[in-house]
């Protein structure tokens, strides 16, 4: 089992990976994916809970940046009022993007981890690019054959997850 699939952390939602947390990990930047990680796909803009993370994460020096599989109208729309660094159809898991958004935060593969809701895209993309992969459930999942497929094979990679997390926690 490729262990480019398997997260360095798992989370139930993006706002419980404090500032704290992520200062402790000496994560200094960190790379978001915005569809069901940050708003369901349904919302156009960020909301006051998003916005308010982002600006606990500014106001204690970690930066952020935008990367996403979603056109150029969803990302611009979403980061209008956030003006962070933002890439669209970034063709994750490849990791071009990825190093763009880390050069634009001025951080390095030592110090910054990616988050995002999907293990073939976000995980694997952040192994790619050599940083810290964070995955938290879908907010609100898709019910198409497609994504159901996907989720169905996520499974084996989520449950060695939870596997080496038991073993670390004896």
């Amino acid at each position: 089992m490729s262990l480019n699939f398997i997260p360095d952390h798992r989370f139930s939602t993006f706002d419980c990976v404090t500032v704290d947390f992520l200062l402790n990990e000496g994560i200094r930047g960190l790379i978001l994916d915005i569809d069901n990680t940050l708003e369901p796909y349904e919302h156009d803009l960020p909301g006051v809970h998003v916005i308010a993370w982002l600006d606990e994460l500014c106001k204690n020096g970690i930066s952020a940046a935008f990367v996403s599989n979603n056109n150029k109208e969803r990302v611009d729309l979403f980061n209008e009022s956030l003006g962070l660094p933002a890439y669209y159809k970034s063709g994750k898991p490849f990791k071009k993007n990825l190093l763009l958004a880390m050069k634009a935060m001025g951080t390095d593969k030592t110090n910054t981890a990616l988050m995002g809701d999907q293990v073939f895209t976000d995980v694997w993309g952040a192994h790619n690019a050599g940083i810290k992969a964070i995955l938290v459930p879908p907010i609100k999942d898709k019910r198409d054959l497609f994504t159901r497929f996907k989720r169905l094979l996520e499974k084996p990679f989520l449950r060695k997850y939870e596997k080496r997390k038991r073993k670390l926690n004896k």
